[in-house]
């Protein structure tokens, strides 16, 4: 009997795990300027380099949008839709320059770091080099921009205050993934924040999930000494 109830409790416990295993993880999400362009049919897409590495061509649109987003899959598109005609209509063409249009969309309330409140979205026509990159645009008409070390873009036009790629938890609290440090030079390999990963912050079940777990354990090994107390 004590080798039916070890095996029978084995058998729940490995069900358990199997539960546990298959659980669907929570993807993390963060706080941090997400950089997009407009492609050929006028419509927002994400893009796939950052600012210091993209070279804009005259006429260009491309958008800058602070938000909480968990992935690229998942980024907020700046909410202007303005074309490269409108926002760049009284800047004249130069020779040697090429003329970037460009959406800055500091987003939502209920995405603004704690205490601070997101200025009103703008648009503004850059006049750079013909060599120039994106980045060089956004210092051309959006100082003081802030990076950390990493060359993450932090800040545009001194908003946030503080904070770069803040992981946000349920409770809108997060801890900064890179330091306040930086600086206008217009350095940043990427705008995105760290990959999301994991499940609640930690990468573990929910205390709800393990809890329910627990509980159907506790009834197993229940019955299963109740049904040993029967046979004796």
């Amino acid at each position: 009997m004590r080798t039916r109830l070890r095996a029978a409790t084995a058998l729940l416990v490995g069900a358990v795990l199997a539960v546990l295993l298959a659980a669907p993880a929570q993807a993390d999400a963060y706080r941090y300027w997400s950089f997009w362009f407009k492609d050929d049919k006028g419509a927002w897409a994400y893009a796939t380099q950052g600012p210091a590495t993209a070279k804009p061509s005259d006429g260009d649109v491309e958008g800058f949008r602070f938000a909480v987003s968990e992935d690229s899959a998942d980024a907020a598109k700046p909410r202007e839709d303005a074309d490269f005609a409108a926002i760049c209509a009284d800047t004249e063409p130069k020779d040697g320059h090429k003329r970037v249009a460009l959406v800055i969309d500091f987003g939502t309330a209920k995405d603004a770091p704690s205490g601070e409140t997101p200025p009103e979205p703008r648009t503004a026509c850059a006049q750079i080099a013909a060599d120039g990159t994106s980045a060089d645009a956004l210092a051309a008409v959006a100082k003081p921009l802030r990076y950390d070390s990493n060359a993450l873009l932090c800040a545009i036009s001194g908003y946030p205050k503080s904070g770069c790629g803040d992981q946000v938890s349920g409770s809108d609290s997060g801890s900064s993934t890179g330091s306040d440090s930086g600086s206008d030079s217009g350095s940043s390999d990427s705008t995105k924040a760290p990959a999301a990963s994991g499940n609640g912050g930690d990468g573990g079940p929910s205390v709800g999930l393990l809890a329910g777990v627990a509980a159907v354990l506790l009834l197993g090994v229940a019955a299963i000494w109740q049904a040993r107390r029967r046979r004796g």
